[in-house]
């Protein structure tokens, strides 16, 4: 590895650990003060990102996390994945944190040029977000109504499913399917991908679960970003399936119609694979 190169790119002093061939760059988040159930935390106790480079043969693998503020993370997300990283949890490590705190582990294999350039853009998007906005954000862009009045039949002929309904709200709910201990599980146990919509035709919100296999993960996540839908968690909900089952939780505000399209161009994309 050119370690040099690393350090040049991403603009950060590394370490090299020789006993396991690992170059390890670090960017401490110093710039915001964090307090975790009434104590401040420092960079020490869990808050610095880091991107650790190993060699792979004749390429290079990156793994690393992330930290990031609420505010920081759909746009953080975008940069890694623009730049052909991969983005493979999303999740938080505290309870009672002040500001909210969530982490984002990163990978990828390649040009180590190449790879330090995507983790360097990363950290720029995160220091543009706090120069414009040094406070985070309270809540996404855009309002919704109080109360809601969805026309279920149009979004019912984009998504190409059933919903059900109550209170002018819809809801879709599509099964999958996976084995664990001997047995198969599916939609009624959870192996499933939902979208809850909410508001009006004009001005509604929609939350859910994603249910991918690993190899499609990158994919869906690519096809929600690019559709403006907030990614707020990567994780798994099971052990010991086969195949293994990813989920990710997302949030998105816009016009009803807009957001089903959303949802389904990642399904479709979900499909094309297979």
């Amino acid at each position: 590895m050119d370690t040099a190169a690393i350090e040049s790119i991403t603009g950060l002093k590394g370490s090299y650990d020789a006993a396991e061939n690992v170059f390890k760059v670090s960017k401490p988040r110093d710039d915001v003060k964090i307090t975790v159930d009434g104590a401040p935390l420092t960079p020490f106790q869990g808050l610095t990102s880091y991107a650790a480079f190993t060699p792979m043969g004749r390429a290079t693998m990156v793994m690393g996390d992330t930290v990031l503020l609420e505010d920081e993370v759909n746009p953080a997300m975008s940069a890694a994945l623009d730049a052909g990283l991969e983005v493979t949890a999303l999740h938080n490590h505290f309870f009672f944190d002040q500001p909210r705190v969530y982490f984002m582990h990163i990978g990828g294999s390649g040009d180590a040029r190449k790879l330090a350039a995507g983790v360097k853009a990363v950290y720029d998007r995160v220091a543009q977000i706090r120069a414009a906005q040094a406070a985070p954000a309270g809540h996404f862009a855009g309002e919704f109504p109080t109360t809601s009045s969805l026309s279920a039949a149009p979004l019912a002929q984009i998504l190409g499913a059933k919903p059900d309904t109550k209170d002018g709200m819809v809801k879709f709910t599509l099964g999958r399917s996976t084995r664990m201990h001997g047995m198969t599980v599916g939609n009624q146990m959870g192996v499933n991908t939902w979208a809850a919509f909410a508001g009006s035709d004009d001005s509604a919100v929609v939350d859910g679960d994603f249910a991918m296999r690993e190899d499609e993960l990158q994919s869906v996540l690519k096809s929600m970003r690019a559709s403006g839908i907030n990614i707020v968690a990567i994780h798994q909900h099971m052990t010991n399936e086969n195949p293994r089952v990813m989920f990710l939780h997302y949030w998105g505000k816009g016009r009803a119609s807009d957001l089903a399209t959303a949802v389904n161009n990642a399904v479709q994309t979900q499909k094309s694979m297979h």
